[in-house]
């Protein structure tokens, strides 16, 4: 089966991380099937278009650079008109390889999914449809204007399969009426480094762990110094490991300056490959979530994968997977909450049992595991078209 994926985020050369979950997804997909994949990208550093082909992993990347000018007047036009030819010179290359898809995955709305309901009805290959954007959520709020609404509702009417990573995100895009008779939760594609086992180093103290972006409005990393810095005049038998970077950085950290954790209590230690944040977790008690509003919530499960238990806000995948025998859940925002349910796991660390956690989940959010999934919902999407390919 060959697909073709069009995303609307996606890895770049200026920021490896963004949208690496729409990777991992095509990368799952592709021990399955011929995948190609196509992003377009404004670029104010470029005058010309630029074309990079790469192949990992299985996966066929086609990533078109278009130029942009934001100080040209009519620079919204030009965007839009050169968006297009990104594309133009993208379908052109898949011409010139003779791949012709039986089904398109479109990753996040609206822009790809307007593109591929054109090539369904100007060819007739389905689409199907991938959702990780948080603008849905009411914490949001920010899926507006009557345009975007009305296309988008198209969009996602049309579609084969709908596949947002979480129930909370299905629940939101069903409350905005972007409604489809087939709803498929997706679990997002973890590393295999969390599915490694390591050897675990002596502590003295118990150990907390918050991997973040320092996107303060959304993770509220604040809110977890400010409990720490509480909980620090009570006991001092434990620490709280930060992994991570991002634009609040600095204020957090100087926040835990300020307070007097930094490297006492709390630990900031930048930037960690897959592997290394795996390391950092299997060798610390218990994940720490205090995110105001996720869509899936990745770090939850890492963390189950590795055994570990997740004191978690209600937000993202946390009430999907995070059970009595796993962990915590709170209220987002509620620090007394925090401050408790720290104390409480804290001094009953030996009611979770990693084991247990790990056997259960480890295979579950597998690439090959969430690879099979989407295969199968693209088997059952052609089961119901008479019409394959260009």
């Amino acid at each position: 089966m060959k697909v073709l994926f069009l995303t609307a985020w996606y890895p770049f050369r200026y920021d490896k991380m963004a949208g690496l979950f729409v990777q991992k997804h095509a990368e799952s997909v592709a021990l399955y099937c011929d995948v190609k994949l196509i992003y377009v990208h404004a670029d104010e550093k470029i005058k010309c278009f630029d074309t990079v082909k790469t192949e990992s992993n299985n996966l066929s990347e086609i990533i078109i650079y278009y130029p942009v000018n934001k100080k040209f007047v009519l620079y919204k036009i030009q965007k839009i008109i050169n968006f297009i030819r990104a594309y133009l010179i993208g379908f052109k290359i898949l011409k010139e390889e003779k791949f012709k898809p039986d089904i398109v995955h479109v990753n996040v709305l609206t822009r790809t999914g307007l593109i591929a309901l054109f090539i369904k009805i100007l060819k007739g290959i389905p689409y199907v449809i991938t959702e990780h954007w948080t603008r849905y959520l009411p914490e949001r709020n920010n899926f507006k204007g009557f345009f975007r609404k009305k296309v988008t509702k198209f969009v996602v009417r049309f579609a084969s399969a709908v596949m947002p990573v979480s129930i909370m995100l299905k629940n939101a895009m069903l409350a905005h009426k972007l409604q489809n008779k087939n709803y498929v939760i997706v679990d997002n594609v973890i590393d295999p480094a969390f599915l490694t086992n390591y050897s675990l180093q002596k502590r003295t103290r118990k150990r907390m762990i918050l991997v973040s972006c320092f996107l303060e409005y959304a993770k509220n990393v604040s809110g977890i110094i400010r409990t720490i810095s509480k909980l620090s005049v009570t006991r001092n038998d434990f620490e709280l490991v930060i992994i991570g970077d991002g634009l609040n950085f600095n204020d957090i950290k100087q926040l835990s300056d300020d307070l007097e954790l930094t490297n006492n209590f709390v630990f900031f230690m930048g930037e960690k490959t897959s592997k290394e944040v795996a390391e950092w977790i299997a060798n610390s008690d218990f994940m720490i979530l205090f995110s105001n509003y996720e869509t899936a919530g990745i770090v939850i499960t890492e963390s189950l994968a590795l055994g570990k238990p997740v004191l978690s806000t209600r937000v993202g995948i946390a009430e999907d997977y995070i059970g009595e025998k796993d962990g915590i859940i709170i209220e987002v925002g509620d620090e007394d909450a925090l401050f408790d349910k720290m104390n409480y796991m804290l001094d009953n660390l030996d009611k979770y049992d990693n084991k247990s956690i790990r056997d259960k989940y480890k295979e579950q959010f597998s690439y090959k595991k969430i690879g099979l999934r989407i295969f199968d919902i693209y088997n059952k999407t052609l089961d119901n078209q008479n019409r394959k390919g260009y």
